[in-house]
């Protein structure tokens, strides 16, 4: 009979109240205990011999047919050798005592600079008289590394000044008058760095975990918003059909490009930032086994190239607009649907525009900075008749106002103001737009919600949380929203320029002459589409809508 076939192959010797594991390799009961013990914070427990995994852990029952069997084989009175997989193999730490085929150590022993197998580590505990002072830790093979080059001995302290180990010998020759500490101690102080890193990278994998969610959330918003976008823009081109049946191809054509544009940028950033939740989680797992090196100098050794992190993903660039993504092109198409095929012809521009200016990770270019910068945001805007108060005439085809003192022959409309003199223009604006106006008297130069009451004091601009205006009179400026207003400073002209970006919620007023000086900056959240707004205050001022190059 082989004996060697009642070998447990954690401790090398005959089995003692054998057990057999679901994968049918057999160990002493104590043994395998033992190495599931070590498991236990993983949850998940492994074959010491064919690494097969085991959730959750098996119970251990005794095989009393193998515990018989190995009771005959001791009144042979043969002993275990240890089985083949036992013998150290050219990956493994061999013990350094056995002389004719040496087995697998079992420790190593930092002060003798040795590792045993777990028969000579006995007989090392036996013969080393300090031995409750010898530090034993899982084998190793990089032993050597512990030994000063220079001097032959044991190094066990650390040089900060040159941070590198050294000897006894060295820290009073070569190392003499340097910041010099214990190894142990050094180690104590590079664990708690090793937390902190750990705690940062714990951070990191949440908050890019998070970041993850939300661009998954903002994926299905997209997508809910192109389809809703793409369902009612054909339902409005189908009751112009006649009309319009090739541009409503287009527009859905266009929703569809975009939406896949920003889903696949939004995915690719997903990737990426998933790419780093796996690095950094491969980073942890690197750091945490560092943690639990026994040995010193290794942990000194490896872990400055452990410690250092690749750079993170910029978190700015996730910066999610929570409002509405395509929700501006149907409101575009809706008013190309009330101003029929004219008003198609000039309005497709504005259409096209607003779709493919859908952008969801806000990639947009930064606000101009010279008035060419701005002109490529022109829009020409004309006033809306059917807005204005029946004391201002409308000139320069509607993009002129002046106040006056007789009434004007307007048709009765519910979109007109019937209280101080403010009028609307005909275009709705979302997107980036910049207009200009020359200005004479008092005039309040502002931007509004179509729905801001047409009637008594809530009506006039700024006076009311629907509209932001820029009153200029005579050499000086206020800004007015929500019937507060603020005194703005800055050089006085008659032209002023305003900035609109919809989507950033940015809107700038300027002192436009030979150079341009910015008045005031709004930064809020615009829930509707902008029309641009004009209000004359005395009888005698003008206002004009300037056709810019």
């Amino acid at each position: 009979m082989d004996q060697t076939k009642f070998c447990c192959s954690v401790c090398l010797d005959l089995l003692k109240d054998p057990v057999t594991i679901p994968c049918g390799h057999s160990y002493c009961m104590n043994c395998i205990k033992s190495f599931w013990d070590e498991e236990e914070e993983k949850k998940i427990y492994s074959c010491p011999q064919c690494r097969q995994t085991f959730i959750p852990r098996p119970v251990l029952v005794k095989n009393t047919m193998l515990a018989d069997l190995v009771e005959e084989l001791k009144k042979t009175g043969l002993q275990a050798s240890p089985a083949d997989h036992c013998y150290a193999g050219p990956e493994d730490v061999a013990c350094d005592i056995c002389t004719v085929r040496k087995i697998k150590a079992f420790k190593s022993c930092l002060v003798c600079l040795a590792s045993y197998c777990e028969k000579h580590l006995q007989t090392h505990n036996i013969v080393a008289a300090s031995f409750k002072k010898h530090k034993l830790v899982e084998p190793s093979k990089k032993l050597q590394e512990n030994i000063c080059s220079r001097h032959d001995e044991v190094m066990k302290m650390f040089c900060r000044t040159d941070q590198q180990s050294i000897c006894y010998l060295c820290s009073v020759d070569e190392h003499k008058g340097h910041d010099t500490v214990s190894a142990a101690a050094e180690r104590t102080e590079r664990q708690r760095e090793l937390e902190v890193s750990r705690q940062n990278i714990q951070q990191r994998i949440q908050d890019r975990e998070k970041d993850v969610k939300l661009l998954q959330q903002e994926v299905e918003a997209i997508n809910q918003s192109a389809d809703q976008t793409v369902e009612h823009s054909e339902k409005i081109f189908t009751e112009l059909i006649h009309l319009i049946q090739k541009r409503s191809s287009d527009v859905k054509q266009q929703i569809r490009s975009q939406q896949e544009t920003e889903v696949s940028r939004v995915k690719e950033l997903e990737e990426k930032l998933e790419q780093e939740i796996t690095e950094l989680k491969r980073k942890d797992a690197e750091l945490k086994q560092l943690s639990h090196t026994e040995d010193h100098i290794q942990f000194l050794h490896n872990y400055p190239s452990l410690s250092a992190l690749s750079e993170s993903t910029d978190s700015s660039s996730i910066n999610i607009r929570p409002l509405s993504y395509f929700e501006d092109v149907t409101a575009a198409v809706s008013e190309v649907r009330d101003k029929l095929q004219d008003i198609l012809r000039e309005e497709w521009t504005n259409i096209s525009l607003t779709v493919t200016e859908v952008d969801v990770l806000l990639s947009d270019p930064p606000e101009p900075k010279t008035r060419a910068g701005f002109l490529k945001y022109s829009r020409e805007i004309t006033l809306d008749p059917n807005t204005a108060r029946i004391y201002l005439l409308l000139s320069e085809g509607n993009r002129k106002v002046t106040s006056v003192k007789q009434q004007q022959s307007y048709s009765d409309h519910p979109d007109r103001f019937t209280y101080w003199g403010p009028a609307l223009s005909r275009e709705s604006l979302t997107g980036r737009c910049y207009w200009e106006v020359e200005w004479r008297g008092r005039v309040f130069v502002a931007v509004a919600y179509k729905n801001i009451s047409r009637a008594g004091s809530e009506c006039g601009f700024g006076h009311n949380d629907k509209s932001w205006a820029l009153d200029c009179y005579n050499n000086s400026y206020t800004f007015w929203h929500n019937n507060i207003q603020i005194p703005i400073s800055g050089p006085r002209s008659s032209r002023v320029g305003v900035y609109l970006d919809h989507r950033a919620g940015i809107l700038s007023f300027y002192s436009v002459s030979e150079t341009m000086t910015l008045l005031h900056r709004v930064q809020t959240t615009f829930t509707q589409p902008l029309y641009a707004g004009l209000w004359l205050y005395y009888y005698g001022d003008t206002a004009e809508l300037i056709k810019v190059k």
